[in-house]
């Protein structure tokens, strides 16, 4: 199983992206829908899918939170050609962050954001096109501009399958901001590659939970653990979400999530809803007496 899945929070359109971002992809598919009911923001869809080989979630959940450039996806084309058929979709409804356009880091590359929100940053890679196909990325941003090499350090410092691949600097004077520190690290994290920078430019958005990430832990004792090194937002806690002190939002929940969730009659699976619904660092076994019926412990 994936350790480390992107999640992608919409109002109503969760499935319509997902089938959208499918049709774009080898290698892609649909794995499953949920329907969670009785959340805050009412009946909630919650879209499993595979792009290019790699898992992503999605929820339709409410128009609480947006999507903006401080997280996206960077996609690694191996042609021109490609990059420009993405382009044509992904512009369709969407709009231009930066233009097509040869760079000094590529020969051919595009900063886009989707019909939904969603930003994506295409790039003709001529070698290692065939690694990872899509690389979510984190760009620190107003307070947290300057950070991205202490986030990359930290966030390898809490996995034990984590390494940094690259860290490089800004030259003097290429940054308008006077923060900006880093202008490309790459990084991995069990297997899954990550990218980060820090923004070059002033600019008025910031990390939130539309974009979070989800780690599958093996057991209470892995939950706790992360729980413990990343969450320093207490409002922000809820349900297995959490934010870390740069602004980035996790979500801290069992591997076997679903069959916890979903395992049992509809009954069982309405008393598993409401104390899920109760809780902000996930409790396993609170979960397992509220499907068996123990309500007395809940109280």
């Amino acid at each position: 199983m994936q350790k480390i899945i992107p999640h992608l929070w919409y109002d109503t359109e969760a499935k319509e992206a997902a089938l959208f971002y499918i049709s774009l992809f080898d290698q892609s598919k649909l794995i499953d829908t949920t329907i969670i009911e009785g959340t805050p923001s009412g009946d909630a869809e919650m879209v499993s899918f595979q792009l290019a080989g790699q898992q992503f979630m999605a929820i339709s959940a409410g128009p609480f939170f947006k999507f903006n450039p401080s997280i996206s996806l960077m996609v690694a084309c191996s042609t021109k050609e490609e990059v420009n058929a993405k382009w044509a979709a992904l512009s369709d409804g969407g709009s231009e962050l930066m233009p097509l356009d040869e760079y000094p880091f590529s020969k051919w590359y595009g900063w886009i954001q989707d019909r939904y929100g969603l930003s994506w940053q295409l790039m003709l890679v001529e070698e290692g096109a065939d690694a990872q196909k899509i690389t979510p990325n984190l760009l620190f941003s107003n307070q947290v501009s300057g950070k991205a090499e202490e986030a990359v350090t930290y966030y390898c410092s809490l996995f034990q399958d984590a390494k940094i691949n690259l860290i490089s600097h800004y030259a003097e004077g290429e940054a308008q901001s006077p923060n900006a520190i880093v202008n490309y690290a790459g990084f991995s994290l069990n297997g899954i590659e990550l990218s980060a920078m820090d923004n070059a430019f002033d600019s008025d958005f910031n990390f939130n939970e539309a974009f979070s990430l989800i780690v599958n832990c093996d057991d209470q004792n892995e939950i706790d653990y992360f729980w413990d090194k990343l969450s320093v937002v207490p409002e922000a806690e809820q349900c297995g979400w959490l934010k870390d002190k740069f602004g980035v939002s996790w979500q801290i929940v069992p591997a076997n999530m679903d069959e916890i969730m979903y395992h049992g009659s509809k009954e069982e699976v309405q008393r598993v809803t409401e104390a899920f619904l109760k809780m902000k660092k996930l409790d396993l076994q609170t979960l397992e007496q509220a499907r068996l019926g123990n309500q007395g412990i809940l109280s």
